[in-house]
């Protein structure tokens, strides 16, 4: 007889086996789960319902998963080496694109055409004599530019943008701010493509060197800047530059944002030289444009005259002849602590000032009512790096002041006046220290920055109701 083996060999003591019910297997339970209570599997809409809930709640456990694992996601990608295969088919999908986004600009002939268009399908305004157009002959305009000039204008017609510019009571709008806005936008575009061919990473941001290429390339074409000499070209782009970054750049990363670039005034105030000057510019205003020839020259100048042992940057000794000795050494002493870093030029553990540095001074002193240039001036006026001014820190940065004022043959003044005063124009939010905010704030951050660091400064707040009224009453001569 058979035994109760598989082997047929006999053994004494047989081995009972533990055999499971059919109910505790894994594969008979997942089985039961998915096809339900047994009677069957159903339709096919019920069974890929069942899957999708079962797919569901297994992504939604991973899910779960990660986030209790605390994974970090991706955020970094390693940029294409030099000369890599993946290298040059970025940049030629890059190229092929800003190519595609050139031609669909309007060109200067577009633009006369369009300027054409407005003015000959437009009415004028019995009143004021300008010429508008209603939401009708904005359509029609619409198709009749079109025709001429090709879908490209198109983009600047849609209802949107004519509700973008105010109407008078008869819903009309005047085409002379229109045709500036698409002259604005055309130009902006541009100035965005031209970035972002010299962005030679892509990222978005353009670096000294790509920044300085891009104004190099814009003087030819800008009416002020034509007969600049070609040695001084390279000088005047990194100047021009450094103002882009004093402002587009807070942080001082060495990177500036194309976007913001593009929306800051400094822009607006390069795109001016396209102005001729002889007849459209004065004197004066090409003095006030950082960007014009004559205020390059004015630094370089500057410069050069500080430099007195041509190392080609500045000694503290060398930086305290700046606007004839009027600021203060205490000053001088934060500028360097503060904006300048040891360099391998610097002799000794003495530091000095490079050009670009210089730039940045130059900027702050001249720009002191902007955020940018306070933000500048307070960190040289935190004496204690705590992000805020005491009484005590007042104190000690007027002293100097107050000492050049009294050697200039002056009246005597209590330091604790002005320091009263200073409280009183900035009325900080907290009674016993002023914050960078409370300059910003107070309207008169520049002011005070200037009556702390400038004996100058301090004399033209000063005197500011005398020279108030001179500015006011017109010279003897002018008025025979």
């Amino acid at each position: 007889m058979y035994s109760g083996f598989s082997d047929g060999e006999s053994h004494d003591t047989p081995t009972q086996r533990n055999i499971l019910p059919a109910s505790s297997m894994l594969w008979v339970r997942n089985l039961r789960r998915y096809i339900g209570s047994g009677a069957g599997l159903g339709s096919e809409a019920l069974m890929e319902l069942e899957i999708k809930r079962i797919l569901f709640e297994i992504f939604k456990e991973k899910q779960l998963k990660n986030q209790e694992s605390g994974t970090i996601p991706s955020f970094y990608k390693k940029k294409p080496e030099e000369g890599s295969i993946s290298q040059r088919v970025q940049r030629l999908a890059k190229y092929r694109f800003l190519k595609k986004q050139s031609d669909l600009l309007l060109n200067s002939d577009d633009l006369d055409a369009l300027w054409s268009c407005l003015r000959e399908n437009c009415v004028i305004d019995d009143a004021t004599g300008a010429e508008k157009m209603n939401y009708e002959d904005f359509c029609h305009i619409a198709s009749v530019c079109t025709e001429q000039i090709g879908p490209k204008c198109r983009q600047f017609f849609s209802p949107s943008n004519f509700m973008k510019f105010e109407k008078d009571e008869a819903g009309r709008i005047a085409i002379l701010p229109f045709y500036l806005y698409v002259l604005r936008t055309v130009s902006l575009t541009q100035a965005r493509i031209d970035m972002s061919e010299h962005d030679q990473d892509s990222d978005g941001f353009l670096q000294s060197d790509e920044m300085e290429s891009y104004i190099m390339g814009l003087i030819p074409n800008l009416a002020q800047l034509r007969d600049m000499l070609e040695a001084f070209r390279q000088t005047y782009s990194r100047i021009a530059a450094q103002k882009f970054f004093f402002f587009c750049d807070p942080h001082r990363r060495g990177k500036a944002c194309i976007k913001k670039i593009l929306l800051s005034n400094c822009l607006q105030e390069l795109m001016e030289l396209h102005q001729e000057s002889e007849e459209e510019v004065t004197e004066t205003e090409q003095a006030e444009n950082w960007f014009s020839l004559t205020s390059a020259q004015r630094v370089c100048d500057m410069f050069l005259a500080l430099d007195k042992d041509g190392s080609g940057s500045l000694s503290k000794q060398e930086l305290k002849e700046y606007a004839d000795g009027t600021l203060t050494e205490i000053f001088i002493e934060r500028v360097f602590d503060e904006h300048v870093r040891r360099g391998k030029s610097s002799r000794g553990n003495s530091r000095e000032m490079d050009f670009n540095s210089f730039l940045d001074f130059v900027l702050a002193l001249e720009n002191k009512d902007t955020p940018e240039g306070l933000t500048y001036l307070f960190r040289c006026l935190d004496l204690q790096g705590r992000g805020f001014l005491t009484t005590a820190d007042i104190h000690s940065l007027f002293r100097d002041v107050h000492q050049k004022w009294i050697e200039g043959g002056n009246y005597e003044l209590c330091i604790e006046d002005v320091r009263d005063e200073i409280w009183d124009m900035v009325k900080p939010s907290d009674p016993l220290k002023i914050t960078l905010n409370d300059l910003l704030g107070c309207k008169q951050g520049g002011t005070v920055a200037s009556m702390l660091i400038d004996v100058r400064g301090f004399w033209a707040h000063d005197n500011r109701e005398n020279l108030l009224q001179e500015e006011e009453e017109p010279p003897e001569e002018e008025s025979q």
